[in-house]
């Protein structure tokens, strides 16, 4: 149950509520951090080409509101400019000089050309917190690179250590550089908000995926300082650690598990009624666990072979044992192995109906997430620059 202020009017209560945030995005990183901030209660203008975000019709045919466009545009207004046009250029200018955030993240150049850069409008605009997101940087050779989420992948190295080790290097079956490099625009920008509520300056705040890839696989970059040695991949298992990440199939289906530790072991064994196994001299150490992983998971799996995964879940989780179901999407449900009741919410667009997609991720103050909807291409263009020319009137 949320308390009585979480039903409250959302403009009053959301953490950036009167905050303006116009969006110049494409696809999914810009699109995804201003969705963040339109859920926690800013007034988001998503700036349209004429012939729309390109994600609405990415692998769809249906109608303008595809899939990748349905996960990261909830709750957005759009406007149509043709920012080609002295015109178009004009009225972004002028939308610009009342908004506190601008995102964007065409390609290298491309928001320069039209006098729209982070440094540009920031000489004019000191106020601005200015975030934008490329693939290979701003600057130099690697720059002009089409900035795409498997490019990133490849490039960082994350693909070297996922899959199997006699296989081919294997993708992270989604967009992982695409949504990290959401969650790290978001940051940034809330950081520049943060510092110009102290200092009255905005700034800018630059994001590449290459970088964000990198980062993410901290823990391996460490691994290789301190050995000198290339991680490996190994599958679903770690190369140093048993049972760490280890597949586990049960009577309908799977359960991954990691008790590495030399404290957790033995109780996963007595879980399970096999305390001689944490004395058997194949798998007493973890150096010899790691060397007798098949013959270690062959055990576990007639030990647990007859029992759901659920089942197995609870089993281990009162003996403190780290474990999860392995679940396909169509098993995933809202309220169940602690996944929020409130979790996912109705998104609808004009003309269907609506689709429950997972909601904001966290809470503040315990406030619901909220539905919302999807808007049609320049759904917003009149309604929007009647207000731009309302306060060009007001100021004049």
């Amino acid at each position: 149950m949320h308390d009585e202020q979480s039903s409250a009017d959302p403009s009053s209560t959301a953490p950036l509520a009167g905050l303006r945030v116009l969006e110049f995005g494409q696809f999914i990183a810009a699109p995804a951090a201003a969705q963040t901030l339109a859920d926690m209660g800013a007034d988001v203008i998503k700036i349209e080409p004429p012939s729309g975000d390109a994600a609405r019709v990415v692998g769809w045919n249906r109608d303008a509101y595809g899939p990748m466009f349905t996960a990261y545009n909830r709750g957005k207004r759009s406007v149509v400019l043709d920012l080609r046009s002295e015109a178009g250029r004009a009225q972004a200018r002028a939308l610009i000089a009342g908004a506190d955030v601008l995102l964007q993240n065409m390609r290298p150049g491309s928001m320069e050309k039209l006098g729209l850069g982070g440094e540009q409008l920031l000489a004019e605009f000191p106020r601005l917190v200015y975030g934008q997101v490329s693939g290979f940087g701003q600057r130099g050779p690697a720059s002009v690179r089409p900035g795409f989420d498997i490019a990133a992948q490849a490039e960082s190295g994350m693909m070297s250590l996922n899959g199997p080790r006699d296989g081919d290097p294997t993708r992270v079956g989604f967009t992982a550089v695409d949504s990290m490099a959401a969650h790290a625009l978001t940051t940034g920008v809330l950081a520049a908000l943060v510092r110009r509520g102290v200092t009255g300056r905005g700034g800018l705040v630059d994001v590449s995926l290459i970088d964000v890839a990198i980062e993410a696989l901290g823990n391996a970059w460490a691994e290789y300082g301190l050995t000198g040695e290339l991680p490996l991949r190994c599958g679903n298992g770690q190369p140093h650690t048993a049972p760490a990440a280890d597949v586990i199939a049960t009577a309908d289906g799977m359960v991954v598990i990691s008790a590495y530790t030399q404290d957790h072991f033995p109780r996963l064994c007595a879980a399970i009624g096999r305390d001689d196994m944490a004395t058997d001299p194949r798998f007493r150490e973890n150096v010899g666990r790691v060397k007798n992983r098949a013959d270690l998971r062959a055990e576990l799996s007639a030990a647990l072979q007859n029992m759901s995964s659920d089942a197995v879940c609870d089993l281990l989780t009162r003996a403190g044992v780290v474990v999860g179901a392995v679940r396909t999407m169509a098993e995933v449900q809202a309220g169940h192995a602690g996944v929020s009741g409130d979790l996912f919410v109705d998104i609808s667009a004009p003309g269907r109906e609506a689709v429950r997609i997972p909601g904001l991720p966290l809470t503040i103050d315990g406030s619901a997430r909220r539905s919302s909807r999807l808007p049609a291409i320049g759904e917003h263009t009149a309604e929007i620059l009647a207000e731009l020319q309302s306060r060009c009137r007001s100021h004049s």
